[in-house]
């Protein structure tokens, strides 16, 4: 079960993730922005084939859906763990929305930093890696490098929001 949201962020009940699908409910997610501890580089990975949205493409954040009677912080810090095997401080950065054919949801930003290491959780993971801050920004907004498009959207916003 997740948190079912309303269209102005308020939790209005709870949904299965399988109806929240098929019927593209507003729901809410965290995503977590992982620097290394210098400030240099920010760890990228690439979702498994068998992930039930936007299988197969780059991410540059740890995240997903906020479970039921989760807050975005206690399900940001599951999803870090739970991704990438790291527990460190995070910090909010904004919230936002994104909205596309196959989802809708409410977007809560965190950032952290840590250098691992990093355990990959098998059935969401299929690779990771380092990505120097330049190298995001062009991989961002490059239409043609395989980025999550909800990653690429706001990606497009943190970019803005941190430059």
């Amino acid at each position: 079960m997740i948190n079912l949201y309303d269209e102005a962020a308020n939790v209005i009940g709870e949904v299965t993730r399988e109806r929240m699908r098929a019927e593209n409910l507003w729901h809410g997610c965290v995503l977590t922005v992982v620097h290394s501890t210098d400030g240099e580089r920010v760890y990228v990975h690439r979702r498994t084939d068998t992930k039930d949205i936007f299988p197969g493409l780059y991410d540059f954040s740890a995240g997903g859906v906020i479970d039921a009677g989760e807050t975005p912080d206690q399900a940001a810090r599951r999803e870090l763990r739970e991704e990438l095997g790291v527990e460190t401080p995070l910090t909010p950065l904004f919230q936002t929305i994104y909205v596309d054919e196959q989802t809708r949801y409410h977007a809560w930003i965190y950032e952290t930093r840590s250098d691992g290491p990093f355990t990959h959780q098998p059935e969401e993971v299929a690779w990771g890696g380092w990505m120097d801050a330049a190298e995001l920004r062009a991989r961002i907004e490059d239409p043609d490098w395989p980025l999550v498009p909800d990653g690429r959207a706001i990606g497009g916003e943190w970019l803005s929001r941190s430059a």
